[in-house]
């Protein structure tokens, strides 16, 4: 009579203590990287690439820069050949740029609309798994993925800037506003769930991916025209006249001027644009007579200031990521209900 009580083929494999520190994909998680893992690889793969040339082209800048005497280096006075070191920062600063599109159009886009195309979405839900479950591990694991890829590139692109930032006008903190800090992740994320959403509810991948194109540009456009707008203008003014000698404001270091320009400073405190009295520009006399019969006292103009910068990013951040709460809220409500 045989003492054993279970067959030894089906005995579970014991596993060492080093097994447990290894990671391992199971169920919904392993079928979502299984599926996207040509995508995920090549994230993975780009994020590496990116890094190791911002890093190379970083050391040869601070090789650069080490190279020059401090007083040109703190006057501004460089040469001409670092505009080189410039361009290749604008570059990478542009590709960055075209992550928030390419994770819209093609990694959010096609997520869900491709599994309802191809039937793969009806398959695994009439399994054990509920759609509630499906639904949330497919936006989370490409959003974690994303989220971590344009996170490290954000952070080391901040890295390489913060030392040469205002050397130049080309390296204002206005231009690397949209490509550092958390703005990039908070934006990534919302055009990635909009495409989500797209591909749910049109159903198919070539119309959804076009479709989202175009919601993310309008995004865009929106983004650039009302970013500026989070931040507290700040102004600045004189009142010792405008006329021979008397020169506009000047503003603090890195500043971004707003507006149309300079404003005529009255005695009221009201301001005037600058095209007041442009007619009467050639006769000194008349020019000044009418500016003094509208009070003209100064200039003044308005201003962001450098320090706001950080600020500003993440209140925008935090505005992208409430709409794609709302959005997210949307795909897993309407995907329980309608989803096949």
């Amino acid at each position: 009579m045989t003492t054993l009580t279970r067959d030894p083929a089906r005995t579970t494999p014991t596993r060492s203590p080093r097994d447990n520190w290894i990671p391992r994909l199971g169920g919904t998680v392993w079928l979502v990287w299984r599926q996207h893992r040509a995508a995920f690889w090549t994230i993975i793969a780009a994020t590496l690439l990116g890094v190791l040339a911002m890093l190379y082209l970083r050391g040869q800048m601070m090789d650069f820069l080490s190279a020059q005497e401090p007083t040109s280096r703190r006057s501004g006075g460089l040469p001409p050949e670092f505009e080189t070191h410039i361009d290749r920062m604008l570059n990478i600063k542009s590709y960055i740029g075209y992550i928030p599109v390419l994770a819209g159009v093609l990694l959010g886009a096609p997520l869900i609309a491709g599994d309802l195309e191809s039937g793969t979405a009806k398959l695994v839900t009439s399994q054990s798994v509920s759609r509630l479950r499906w639904l949330t591990t497919k936006l989370a694991v490409p959003a974690t993925m994303l989220a971590l890829s344009t996170g490290v590139l954000s952070s080391v692109l901040t890295w390489w800037w913060n030392p040469v930032k205002g050397l130049s006008d080309g390296l204002m903190w206005t231009s690397f506003f949209g490509a550092t800090g958390v703005t990039p992740v908070a934006y990534a994320l919302l055009t990635f769930t909009v495409g989500v959403a797209a591909g749910l509810l049109l159903r198919r991948t070539l119309v959804s991916m076009v479709v989202t194109l175009g919601i993310v540009v309008a995004i865009g456009f929106v983004w650039s025209e009302l970013w500026r707008y989070l931040g507290h203008v700040m102004s600045i003014s004189t009142d010792n006249g405008v006329g021979a000698g008397r020169v506009p404001p000047e503003l603090p270091d890195q500043a971004e001027q707003l507006g149309q320009g300079t404003y005529f400073l009255t005695s009221s405190g009201a301001r005037l644009d600058w095209t007041t009295c442009l007619d009467q520009v050639d006769n000194d006399r008349a020019h000044t007579a009418c500016l003094e019969s509208k009070h003209v006292i100064g200039w003044s103009l308005d201003y962001l200031p450098v320090d706001q910068m950080q600020t500003m990013q993440w209140l925008g951040a935090g505005i992208m990521l409430a709409i794609t709460a709302a959005v997210v809220t949307f795909i897993i409500t309407w995907g329980r209900k309608r989803l096949l």
